[in-house]
């Protein structure tokens, strides 16, 4: 059989119907997939992320092989040895890619002479959202969100937002409830294929996460069934007794191309037009999807490959042991959070924003240190999700390219919406003592170190003020320092 050309899937591209396989033709192209060993030990990636990608890579292949195609998935020492390698199998044919999802990926392969498609795994192509970012004097996602809103056509009604409101974020605040009766999750039991990739990573895999389409699809009806109806209340909150609370947990299958976007949203829409789901819950969940997903890709290839170092705030600080080890912290919050994690590679937006990245930012940890953790860890991470919520979002680390306001919140907060105050070590009212909340004394002592840079922001001058009605400022710096040696120790 002669071929024309050979067509490289990445393993966050893994659908049949995008990409550079939405017209594949058996007979004419040879289809990659490059299990790179760079791609595996270039970093000290969390087990279950790398279980999940390459076991979900290894039985996509083997369906295309089922429907016919000529499929080679290769173990190379890099992509682009591996791309040579079927080269050498089967002559000098013209490789063919949806564009990449990282600037590294995107230059390598450039470099190799892959000819790029356009990358459909979103519903804003990159050239659309630039556009909009153009003519933007400041990049609010709530102007993009809307826009999407009109442009999709989803959630609108004679070209009103459904309810006559675009955002229900009021209704989605509640903290934690209590006696509350969480419904099952959906586990999926492992076949021989996830045994074998397990194996050979040395893991022992959850049965949270799904290595198919099929168990992507189960979990987006588990979701629909079980999870839509109250996940706008309560989407903000950490509770002591569950995990995930109603989030979704499709974000893996999204962002490795297992589901698309546009079935997500249609088959939450179409919930809500049956009746059962309501509008917060489902404008909430669609405005994750629409707006904040494609915003953050958007962004990453808009805000440029430079963007990643940027570090406003002069924060030097070590990476904290605790982020590698949850013994090493006597805060509730932070050690149940990273212990999540530990398992799961996973943990929803809040504790993700004002939990983990909360801390980094307060502590002044590196910007660059605490992205790689990140994306190291988190099962649902691709650069172009880590780079703009971290360096934009999570630790303010552009000066406010992104977001108007550093999120940096103190015990009282997390005391609000969480449950993992109680019986803690330290008192969230406290902002001095040996039993003071680290967040809330760290709080306060980031307002201060950098006071001069926030007083000119409308948003937090309110706060710097305050500053000036702490009659115990000095003790606290003090206690401040002591607590940053503390984490820094791994003994606080």
């Amino acid at each position: 059989m002669t071929f024309s050309r050979i067509l490289y899937v990445p393993f966050d591209h893994l659908n049949e119907n995008f990409g550079s396989l939405k017209n594949a033709n058996p007979k004419t192209d040879v289809i990659a997939l490059i299990e790179s060993q760079r791609m595996l030990t270039g970093r000290p990636w969390h087990k279950e992320r790398l279980f999940f990608l390459v076991s979900s890579t290894r039985h996509f292949a083997e369906g295309l092989k089922s429907k016919g195609f000529t499929v080679r998935y290769l173990k190379a020492a890099t992509t682009i040895d591996g791309l040579k390698a079927v080269r050498a199998e089967f002559g000098e044919l013209p490789v063919e890619c949806a564009e990449p999802s990282s600037f590294r990926q995107f230059n390598d392969l450039s470099a190799f002479g892959v000819q790029f498609v356009e990358n459909d795994f979103f519903l804003t192509s990159r050239s659309l959202f630039t556009s909009w970012a153009e003519k933007q004097k400041s990049y609010l996602m709530e102007n993009f969100y809307r826009g999407q809103r009109q442009r999709l056509n989803i959630l609108m009604k004679d070209g009103k937002p459904v309810g006559e409101r675009w955002n229900y974020d009021a209704e989605n605040r509640l903290p934690p409830p209590k006696n509350y009766e969480w419904p099952e999750y959906l586990e999926h039991d492992r076949d021989d294929i996830d045994l074998e990739v397990a194996k050979e990573l040395g893991h022992i895999p959850t049965k949270t996460w799904a290595t198919t389409r099929e168990g992507a699809l189960r979990q987006l009806e588990n979701f629909i069934k079980n999870h839509l109806n109250g996940f706008g209340p309560y989407e903000d909150a950490i509770a002591k007794d569950n995990w995930a609370l109603h989030h979704s947990l499709l974000s893996p299958y999204l962002n490795n191309g297992l589901l698309h976007a546009s079935e997500v949203v249609e088959r939450v829409v179409k919930a809500f037009d049956q009746g059962k789901a309501p509008i917060e819950s489902v404008e909430a969940f669609v405005r994750q999807v629409i707006g904040w997903r494609e915003y953050i890709n958007g962004m990453y290839w808009f805000l440029g490959e430079e963007y990643r170092n940027q570090n406003h705030l002069g924060a030097n600080r070590n990476l904290l042991p605790l982020f590698s080890d949850s013994t090493k912290t006597e805060m509730n919050c932070v050690k149940s959070v990273v212990a999540d994690v530990e398992v799961r590679a996973w943990a929803h937006h809040i504790p993700r924003l004002m939990v983990l990245s909360n801390l980094a930012l307060i502590t002044g940890v590196n910007p660059q240190e605490f992205l790689d953790w990140m994306r190291e860890q988190f099962i649902d991470a691709a650069d172009w999700v880590m780079v703009p919520n971290i360096i934009g979002m999570g630790v303010h680390a552009d000066g406010g390219k992104m977001m108007t306001k550093p999120y940096a919140a103190g015990g009282a907060y997390l005391n609000r919406m969480t449950q993992s105050c109680k019986g803690c070590k330290y008192d969230p009212k406290l902002r001095v003592g040996e039993n003071a909340c680290p967040f809330t004394t760290l709080y306060w002592d980031f307002l201060d170190r950098h006071k001069d840079v926030f007083v000119k922001n409308h948003r937090m001058s309110q706060q710097v003020n305050g500053l000036k009605r702490l009659s115990d400022l000095p003790e606290l710096k003090v206690r401040a320092q002591e607590v940053l040696e503390g984490l820094s120790a791994g003994t606080v």
